[in-house]
């Protein structure tokens, strides 16, 4: 059975660490733990590996180089009239878990109901992009991402949902492989009017 949790609006300020390490540094810290790992770093497989790690990094925690108001900025008001439910479902997404920096992969759901403009779908993404290339928690994950849509557009009802496969169950701990957990928040109508919430739901499930 699915976990369900509601996160929580309450999410800390990340600060930036006063000096960050140089790549040189970087890389010796990945050698370094090649070595715990029992490998040695200087055999011929793992001797450009931390050149590689670190390159990786580059993209896998590029979130923390951009800024989800900025996706945002632009918001279309010629929209005829249309004052229903704006959803995008199923956007794929691969975070990393901050207590243990192992993926977890999923899909966010994500529902507004427009009061002044709407946004170009793709910035929906973009915005899941940029919370889920960070080290995260589902929750803090969840939070983050209505906040910031709800910062940009201030609409009558948001709704966000996270359903997420977390490899930190799967390969360590209690290695239970396929369990998932699912996240949401609701702000505005969706919050107030359970029938909208059942409808988001609905929506989200029906894959016709």
């Amino acid at each position: 059975m699915d976990a369900v949790v509601k996160s929580s609006p309450n999410v800390p300020t990340i600060k930036a660490p006063a000096q960050r390490p140089t790549r040189e540094e970087a890389e010796a810290a990945v050698k370094v733990l090649v070595r715990w790992a029992g490998d040695d770093p200087e055999r011929e497989g793992l001797r450009d590996t931390p050149r590689r790690v670190v390159k990786a990094y580059e993209e896998i925690y590029g979130g923390y180089t951009k800024d989800a108001a900025s996706a945002l900025r632009r918001v279309f008001q010629d929209v005829e009239g249309y004052q229903d439910m704006v959803l995008v479902r199923d956007i794929t997404f691969t975070s990393h878990c901050e207590h243990h920096m192992v993926p977890f992969t999923g899909r966010a759901h994500i529902a507004y109901l427009p009061k002044k403009g709407v946004v170009g779908l793709s910035k929906l993404a973009r915005v899941v992009d940029i919370f889920a290339r960070r080290l995260q928690t589902q929750e803090a994950m969840n939070a983050q991402i209505a906040e910031a849509i709800e910062d940009a557009l201030h609409p009558r009802g948001l709704a966000v949902m996270i359903e997420a496969e977390h490899m930190c169950m799967a390969m360590r701990g209690v290695q239970k492989v396929g369990s998932s957990t699912v996240t949401m928040q609701f702000f505005g109508t969706f919050k107030d009017n359970p029938e909208e919430q059942a409808r988001f739901l609905a929506l989200v499930r029906h894959k016709g």
